[in-house]
């Protein structure tokens, strides 16, 4: 694990010069290939907002380099955390008001309002790809963008045909910019990889041919309460250099080889939850 300095910029502004300079600093190379993870309310004021970020981390990364962020959208299923808390103390008319409004998934248009503005904002700029899964998409923008995103199956969330298994095999690293391993993404990949993973069934409104329908389907049941122990744990064992921790602005941050922490996450998961079920 390495630890790393950066600077704010002296009039407590964040601009992007100094945001590209930090990310460097913090680790991210010239065509690397990253995943990121931004609570942008962390870093402080940001000149440009989102927008300015993404244009620190394209610069980061180099015109061969590719960024990617989660596009999730639990908002069109009816088994996501989020549907039961929007529907919670409602009478029967009107959760059958929420479910008619719902919109089906369409990668060129469904927001992702959840996963927060730099999401957004990589999904939205011009040459951004998107792939096909109605509830766990990813989006990007780089040359790899294609690659990495091709061959999303809408029965894999997060598994080997999904763009986590691309972003492996790409020995890409994962930017935790002012957020923590609770929301480490990559970290599922492990449970794909445990022996007999439970499953469990999901549902979504997708389009067929143009016509709203509810879909549904059993994939591995995900479960994100235990990240944040699996990550300390994974940080402290952590061979020199797949851990770099450093500030953007006002934001601790850590860049880490997402390689080794799902291999990582594999072990300890088999370990933790085999303990628990016994």
């Amino acid at each position: 694990m390495n630890d790393v300095n950066s600077t704010d910029g002296v009039d407590g502004v964040l601009d992007e010069d100094r945001a590209a300079a930090a990310l460097t600093a913090l680790g991210v190379r010239s065509g690397a290939v990253l995943l990121v993870h931004a609570s942008l309310r962390s870093l402080g004021p940001v000149a440009g907002g989102a927008r300015g970020v993404l244009g620190a981390l394209r610069r980061a990364v180099g015109p061969e380099g590719t960024v990617v962020v989660p596009a999730f959208t639990t908002e069109n299923s009816d088994t996501s955390p989020h549907y039961r808390a929007r529907v919670r103390g409602l009478d029967a008319g009107a959760v059958d008001a929420v479910r008619a409004a719902m919109e089906p998934y369409d990668p060129a248009v469904t927001p992702a309002p959840s996963m927060g503005a730099l999401a957004e904002t990589v999904r939205t700029a011009a040459g951004a790809g998107r792939s096909a899964h109605p509830q766990t998409s990813f989006a990007a923008l780089g040359p790899g963008a294609g690659r990495l995103l091709a061959g999303h199956r809408a029965d894999c969330h997060l598994g080997e045909d999904s763009p986590l298994a691309r972003l492996y095999e790409a020995d890409a690293r994962i930017l935790l910019l002012g957020t923590g391993y609770a929301t480490c993404t990559a970290f599922h990949l492990g449970e794909y990889r445990l022996d007999r993973p439970p499953r469990r069934s999901y549902r979504c409104v997708v389009a067929a041919r143009g016509v709203r329908q509810w879909w549904e389907y059993e994939d591995v049941a995900l479960d994100d309460g235990d990240f944040a122990a699996l990550g300390a744990a994974f940080e402290e064992s952590a061979a020199d250099g797949d851990v770099r921790i450093g500030r953007v602005g006002a934001a601790a941050c850590r860049l880490v080889r997402l390689r080794p922490a799902v291999d990582f996450a594999t072990d300890w998961l088999t370990e933790h939850r085999a303990a628990t079920v016994r």
